[in-house]
């Protein structure tokens, strides 16, 4: 008669092996250490980003228990620094606004017809020394882009518009695309190649040419991708600092006007958190409301991009 091993007499018998259950068990106690890194990781982030915005509003609002918010969002003088300060937030607001729009001029468009190019017609030798090429442009310091902006790109506008003054809005701005472009054209990339192949032979097999197709049917099917890489290049120039800080110069200038100088939030608070000012004057708090004001700007973005990606993702 054969013999009946062990484990398997254990379990005919109604009993467990000792060793697989501290085999389980050792097993279940990885798996739960592993949970726990991964969730203390995100908490970590979820905790810095509650952080950050408590300490904004908390500085913000000692800061407007003197000075009225109707004051700060209207008056159109940010002299903070001065004897007799003003508190309008809307010439650093418009300097902002004004850079950044430059900026997405340049790196919206360029950003796309590289991402198209790179997609759906170069070859894979091209793209494979491209890619890196980006990638590199997106890695220098924004340091020397300022300094690029300030010693090269402004006198070359000089000599094409001689009223042009030594700091502007527009150089800085021009530069500063230059700089998003590797951010909207990697992610929109991305986005375009995960469009499945078949999308793009059913649209050879209608009759539609490879520019046709590019166009007309794997850019509206990456539209989501193509959204989150637009509103990553809004985020990267609303919140650029060193370009707008050492080519627009740092006075507070209420104008749209491009070719004018201004500085814009990040450079402000460059400026003052390198200053000597007490903590706790109202002087040392301007760089809190003016960052809430910058946070919540971001974040109007953002939510307009997950809303952007939402409704085209449902309409395609």
């Amino acid at each position: 008669m054969a013999s009946i091993p062990a484990n398997s007499a254990t379990i005919a018998m109604g009993k467990v092996d000792p060793d697989r259950l501290r085999f389980k068990f050792s097993r279940n106690i990885k798996e739960r250490l592993i949970e726990g890194v991964l969730f203390f990781a995100a908490l970590v982030s979820v905790l810095t980003t509650l952080g950050i915005v408590f300490i904004l509003v908390y500085e913000s609002i000692a800061f407007f228990r003197q000075v009225s918010l109707w004051l700060f969002l209207t008056d159109t003088m940010w002299t903070p620094l001065f004897s007799e300060p003003r508190y309008g937030i809307l010439p650093l607001l418009t300097g902002t606004l004004v850079t950044s729009g430059v900026a997405l001029a340049v790196a919206i468009p360029i950003g796309t017809i590289i991402a198209i190019y790179l997609s759906e017609f170069a070859p894979f030798s091209v793209r494979e020394v491209a890619k890196p090429f980006l990638e590199l442009l997106g890695g220098v310091p924004t340091i020397i882009y300022g300094y690029f902006a300030l010693l090269f790109v402004t006198p070359l506008l000089q000599k094409i518009w001689p009223d042009l003054p030594g700091f502007s809005m527009l150089s800085a701005g021009l530069v500063m695309g230059v700089m998003i472009i590797p951010y909207v054209s990697s992610v929109a990339e991305d986005a375009m190649r995960a469009v499945p192949m078949a999308i793009r032979e059913g649209s050879y097999a209608m009759g539609a040419t490879r520019f046709q197709t590019a166009v007309r049917v794997v850019t509206p099917s990456a539209i989501s991708g193509i959204a989150a890489a637009y509103i990553l290049g809004i985020s990267r120039a609303v919140g650029e600092t060193m370009i707008v800080a050492v080519a627009a110069g740092m006075q507070p200038n209420f104008t749209f006007n491009p070719a004018e100088p201004a500085a814009t939030i990040t450079a402000y608070i460059v400026q003052v958190a390198l200053g000597d000012l007490p903590h706790g004057s109202i002087g040392y708090q301007t760089i809190f409301a003016a960052g809430l004001t910058l946070f919540l700007l971001t974040l109007f973005f953002n939510v307009l991009g997950h809303w952007m990606r939402r409704r085209y993702r449902e309409a395609y």
